[in-house]
């Protein structure tokens, strides 16, 4: 089966509607392909071994990498991260200090890959509980958020605590309760954390001041 390619006239009107709030998070501009950090580990077809190509296969309609031998395509898709914005009882969002790259050093919200073998909701728990020893309930989705430059879209979870007690991890320094007023804006680690957390502040807290662009700077 062959991909049906967009007419112009589709692209442009696909175009006119914007990238969508989602972008909001990355610096890159769409239809650049693969992050060059991909595209280097793409050498070899993972079906017979034979040196990948690139170029535009007979049922494509865009570059892709492709065997010239068997016909395998390596597709390459954003991976899903999903987080929590855990919530004390008096309002409060919990923070972690990374203890990891990237971003060591700098607050976010926890959380992480989701697995093959789960869903969104148990993987945004399970992360949470790894990293802070709470168990939390995910509740409401305060929004989606992509970042081209890491091939991922990060999915954030407002969740209810439930349950366990915050203690160091690996992946965590420090956990902290902030207000909407106390969030440290400049010391965030990731530009999909700031904007979580500016809609989620936005969403519970209308007059709470919030910056308008990220503040900080992020290592991808």
């Amino acid at each position: 089966m062959t991909e049906r390619p967009l007419s112009q006239e589709e692209r442009r009107a696909a175009a006119a509607l914007g990238r969508g709030a989602d972008a909001r998070s990355t610096d890159l501009a769409s239809g650049l392909g693969a992050p060059r950090w991909i595209e280097r580990v793409l050498n070899y077809c993972s079906n017979c071994g034979t040196a990948l190509v690139a170029g535009i296969p007979p049922t494509e309609h865009r570059e892709r990498m492709a065997c010239p031998r068997c016909g395998f395509i390596a597709y390459v898709n954003p991976r899903l991260v999903v987080t929590t914005i855990p919530v004390t009882d008096d309002g409060r969002a919990l923070l972690l200090r990374r203890g990891i790259e990237p971003g060591r050093g700098k607050w976010a919200q926890p959380g992480g890959f989701m697995e093959i073998d789960e869903s969104v909701a148990e993987a945004a728990t399970r992360e949470t509980l790894e990293e802070t020893g709470l168990l939390v309930e995910p509740g409401a989705i305060v929004g989606l958020y992509t970042r081209l430059e890491a091939a991922v879209v990060v999915l954030v979870f407002e969740a209810r605590i439930v349950g366990g007690e915050t203690r160091q991890t690996p992946e965590a320094l420090e956990i902290r309760a902030f207000s909407a007023a106390e969030i440290p804006w400049p010391e965030l680690a990731f530009s999909t954390s700031f904007w979580a957390l500016r809609d989620w502040v936005e969403r519970r807290d209308g007059e709470a001041a919030v910056p308008p662009a990220f503040p900080g700077r992020e290592d991808w």
